[in-house]
């Protein structure tokens, strides 16, 4: 941390129901990071997460109802006053040493975004921890770079290019994707650095088949924040393929072109189109925040 001033740190952690977790965690935190600003999210809980921050000079920021861990992270990302951001679960996943292990190596490269990377055996559930490879591969796809952890809670950032984006992170549990990718595509610096995080203590606020759900809409939103021709062009090309293997298939059979092979056609076309548009408003979109800088 030679090059990081620590009074211009801020560690920002959403929490919800996490005191069992923050007893030991924050005194940890203060005693590592004196000098820093340490901001504890509070979203609506009921527990002794008060009192614990009060006994440790945390500031405390009150959700009065549950908003979501994104929305969360948001609150904290605006009231944080320091120029470098540490963003970490209070799970217990995320001790004060991989804190300082990331800080390390962003203060010796030029990031705008280090995200702590897990081990895939550190992910819980294997139905989660395959679709957390899926995560990867898919987005390792759409930048053409090696992306080892899309999810991570674990991430230090530059403030000011995080703020740029925070209309587009969403007020649920995807806001690591989104953030890494948005860097991506606006040609941020995006490091990892791998670490062994602990195992989470309590159970998850996730219901994985909602979640499951949400899986697939945040691939198709990858796609369409990231590169969205690449994704729609993609599609209307297997679309393409099908229609094609259907005709072949009824004409040697029957000798007929079908209304189905006609459907798939047009549907090819449309999705092709539609994603040259959504790649027009993309590079418009990203153009005029560039401006805006």
């Amino acid at each position: 941390m030679n090059d990081i001033d620590p009074s211009t740190l801020s560690i920002v952690l959403p929490a919800r129901y996490e005191s069992r977790n923050l007893v030991t965690l924050l005194p940890a935190l203060r005693v590592t990071f004196p000098a820093a600003e340490i901001i504890l999210v509070d979203d609506a809980s009921t527990d002794d997460t008060p009192q614990i921050c009060a006994a440790h000079g945390i500031r405390r920021l009150h959700n009065v109802q549950q908003i979501g861990n994104g929305a969360s992270i948001k609150r904290g990302a605006r009231a944080a006053s320091g120029e470098t951001i540490v963003f970490m679960d209070a799970d217990g996943q995320h001790m004060p040493q991989h804190v300082v292990q990331l800080l390390e190596r962003f203060a010796n490269e030029d990031l705008d975004m280090l995200v702590g990377a897990r081990p895939l055996a550190c992910h819980a559930g294997r139905l989660r921890r395959w679709g957390n490879v899926a995560f990867n591969l898919l987005a390792s796809w759409m930048t053409h770079q090696r992306i080892l952890d899309l999810t991570s809670g674990l991430r230090v950032v530059r403030a000011r290019p995080f703020r740029e984006f925070l209309h587009l992170l969403p007020n649920g549990f995807s806001y690591p994707t989104t953030s890494t990718m948005a860097f991506l595509r606006s040609a941020y610096t995006v490091g990892y650095e791998r670490i062994e995080v602990q195992q989470r203590q309590g159970s998850s606020h996730l219901n994985i088949w909602r979640e499951g759900v949400r899986f697939l809409l945040i691939i198709f939103k990858i796609g369409a924040m990231y590169s969205p021709l690449k994704l729609f062009a993609t599609i209307s090309a297997l679309l393409f393929v099908l229609a094609t293997v259907l005709y072949g298939y009824t004409y040697f059979e029957s000798g007929r072109f079908t209304n189905m092979s006609a459907l798939l056609y047009m549907t090819s076309l449309l999705t092709f189109l539609i994603g040259m548009v959504s790649e027009q408003i993309t590079s418009l979109m990203y153009a005029q925040r560039d401006d805006q800088r």
